[in-house]
């Protein structure tokens, strides 16, 4: 049995204005906009496939109200790259976030609703990885991170330190998911979270079983859904979907 990131779940009050917000960012298409859910992904995609982290905006009436624990980091192929990027979301609604980062290469960002991401300067590690640089999880303890989602799902396991994690997918193809060290606690559900796939004809019961002997814990949210809500050890909100 295996399973892999197929989208990140984003929580926002409008969930069509960030979910366009988005599509405009990474340079894809909103391929579904009904109620409370808003789907973004590349042009032509084929759902799931390895080479894209699809954004899924989910519909909430709550505000944002603390830093998120998972953001995105957008790549950038050179310095005038990176500096018309970071105009043109600024154009698209974005502002300057200051998240403690100090003196960066980097550009810190939030969307229209406050959601942080990065614009980074131009990485080698990123050269192939398409818009989508990674997908970051602040955490206490990279090394038991990358042991658990190295378990958890079929990535690879690039890199661990005691200060950062990386995993990409078996076939080496789009974004990271990455792990750094964070001294800052956890304390509300997490606005940006990671859902899960098994692939098809794996059993999803199963499934959050073998996950939750890894050290996942069952998450009651209450209702009857389709998928499961888990947290990783650090508490961590995912969501296990059904085969496909």
């Amino acid at each position: 049995m295996a399973t892999r990131l197929v989208q990140i779940s984003m929580q926002a009050r409008d969930n069509s204005a960030v979910g366009r917000f988005w599509a405009e960012a990474l340079g894809w298409k909103v391929t579904g906009d009904k109620g409370a859910e808003t789907n973004v992904e590349p042009e032509g995609f084929s759902y799931p496939n390895a080479a894209a982290v699809c954004v899924d905006v989910i519909g909430v009436p709550e505000p944002k109200t603390v830093k998120n624990r998972v953001h995105v980091d957008l790549a950038t192929t050179s310095a005038a790259h990176q500096a018309e990027l970071v105009a043109r979301l600024t154009d698209l609604g974005a502002t300057p976030a200051d998240v403690g980062q100090g003196d960066v290469p980097w550009a810190v960002l939030a969307d229209p609703e406050g959601n942080e991401f990065c614009v980074l300067e131009p990485r080698e590690v990123y050269r192939d990885t398409g818009p989508m640089a990674a997908v970051v999880v602040d955490c206490a303890d990279p090394r038991a991170m990358a042991g658990f989602w190295g378990e958890a799902m079929d990535w690879t396991v690039h890199e661990v330190t005691d200060d950062r994690a990386a995993l990409r997918s078996a076939e080496g193809v789009g974004p990271y998911l990455e792990f750094l060290r964070s001294s800052d606690p956890k304390t509300v559900w997490n606005r940006v979270h990671l859902d899960l796939r098994p692939y098809a004809g794996d059993d999803q019961a199963a499934e959050v079983a073998r996950l939750q002997s890894l050290g996942a814990t069952r998450v009651d949210v209450g209702g009857d859904m389709a998928w499961t809500v888990l947290a990783d050890p650090e508490g961590n909100e995912f969501c296990v979907l059904t085969p496909l």
